[in-house]
């Protein structure tokens, strides 16, 4: 788990990535915190779970480079709410690059949430020497994503490319490199 200083970054085992194919209740009582009827988060769909649990299949010693749910902490008593979701899309390549994602549901955006968790998947993946540069890719028309790169310390590098993209919209992609992190 990654811990931020709202947020708890909890890596996805494949009982919660079932549960979550199952029902939203069924992933509530999985990671033990309030699902919202907003669930999941734009660009989040039964196909990315798909595609992450047969991830964690394949690279079961590498669950810490796949994928996260974002849960709100709550006041002693309460239940956590899940927030968001993201995390990797793998462990750090030949070159040293991993990419991130990330999404909020709707009621918990401009809050924060995207960029604390995004800084601190940063922190998480600087903290290995493996990795030299983090990419982010995103959509042109999702302004508060740029916002979230930017504020995060990435800088914009042309063109990117994802074949799940909307159709006619072109992928952009940010980066941030070990030594620009360290500034």
């Amino acid at each position: 788990m990654i811990q931020t200083a709202r947020l708890d970054l909890v890596i996805a085992r494949e009982m919660q990535l079932r549960a979550e194919l199952e029902s939203r209740d069924a992933l509530a009582a999985s990671l033990g915190c309030d699902v919202p009827s907003s669930w999941p988060p734009e660009f989040y769909d039964e196909d990315a779970v798909r595609y992450s649990l047969d991830w964690l299949r394949d690279h079961p010693s590498e669950a810490e480079w796949g994928f996260y749910y974002f849960l709100e902490r709550a006041a002693a008593g309460e239940r956590r709410t899940l927030v968001g979701a993201g995390g990797f899309k793998g462990p750090p390549d030949a070159d040293g690059l991993v990419e991130l994602g990330y999404s909020i549901v709707p009621e918990r955006r401009r809050r924060g949430y995207a960029t604390e968790a995004t800084r601190a998947m940063l922190a998480f993946a600087f903290a290995s020497p493996r990795v030299q540069t983090v990419m982010g890719q995103t959509l042109p028309s999702l302004v508060g994503s740029i916002g979230v790169l930017e504020k995060a310390g990435f800088e914009f590098v042309g063109a990117g490319a994802d074949p799940h993209a909307p159709p006619g919209e072109q992928v952009i992609r940010y980066a941030i490199t070990r030594e620009r992190w360290q500034l």
